[in-house]
């Protein structure tokens, strides 16, 4: 079994605390408590303040005081409720990982992925931190188990772990070993598309960090007949990736609501070996896929 990531393995250590402490059936996590709590029992510099005001530029903040004796959470209140969840999730993991780095995290919404450097490695840390932390894998996977993938199966995990549709979503894609892509649009373009391992090896991946990618004519989301949520199709996969074998068909579906600025669409492959006999090498394209919560 591969060792966990540095994030994914101290959220773990945490979640297996709670757990003892109150038991499996504890969700959503009280985050705010567990950050000031959690950061007074085990350290001389804790987290003392979690505050939420209202900003147009940036989701969240973590800030040391002056003496460097304690810290404070600053969490948009701009966003719905699930996505100051996420954020403060986000900036205690900053507390917990990445504090003595530097004095200060000011995180934008903009996707970690455009960011070069520390400071994108940083806040990828952050996400897989806070997304393990708030929505353990152990857990999340018995809620999933032998449930038909979809936005109601999503909405459900959402509700129960506190989080947005979209972070559940991205969580389902990770778990899942099905060959699966996220994309989120609006006005028929990706803004940005997600695909689980799985799916990037066999070359199922969109570049949108380096490229403007048009939706398919096909695609649910720009088809002004499709119902807001949940519309549903079985369509050639090569419609969405050209290298798909013509004969493969994926299951689309579409949801977008007035809570989002934007559309999700879910992709869901076929196996290739349970499609048909490919002799091409997997390509697996320079781009990594990037997404934000």
């Amino acid at each position: 079994m591969s060792q966990f990531k540095r994030p994914v393995r101290t959220a773990n250590q945490i979640s297996a605390m709670l757990n003892q402490v109150l038991g499996p059936d504890r969700f959503p996590v009280d985050v705010v408590r567990l950050a000031q709590d959690y950061s007074q029992a085990t350290s001389a510099d804790p987290i003392t303040k979690v505050v939420g005001e209202s900003f147009d530029d940036f989701d969240g903040m973590l800030k040391a005081s002056s003496d460097q004796s304690k810290w404070m959470i600053i969490y948009n209140t701009n966003w719905t409720e699930g996505r100051q969840r996420f954020t403060i999730a986000h900036e205690f993991g900053h507390y917990i990982l990445h504090r003595k780095d530097q004095l200060q995290f000011k995180c934008t919404n903009s996707r970690a992925s455009e960011k070069v450097g520390v400071d994108r490695d940083l806040e990828k840390e952050a996400d897989e931190f806070a997304a393990e932390l708030l929505m353990p894998v152990d857990d999340f996977r018995q809620q999933i188990y032998n449930e038909e993938p979809g936005f109601e199966l999503f909405s459900e995990l959402a509700e129960r772990y506190g989080v947005s549709l979209t972070a559940a979503a991205l969580r389902w894609i990770k778990v899942t070993p099905k060959r699966a892509v996220l994309v989120a649009s609006r006005d028929g373009f990706m803004l940005w598309a997600s695909s689980n391992q799985a799916a990037y090896k066999s070359g199922a991946v969109f570049a949108t960090r380096k490229n403007t990618i048009e939706l398919p004519e096909s695609a649910l989301a720009v088809r002004e007949e499709s119902p807001a949520y949940g519309s549903k199709q079985t369509i050639p996969a090569h419609h969405w990736f050209e290298n798909e074998h013509p004969e493969l068909e994926l299951i689309e579906t579409m949801v977008a609501t007035e809570q989002y600025d934007y559309t999700l669409t879910l992709l869901l492959l076929p196996d290739i070996d349970d499609g048909y006999d490919d002799d091409r090498e997997d390509e697996l394209l320079e781009d990594t896929v990037s997404h934000f919560i």
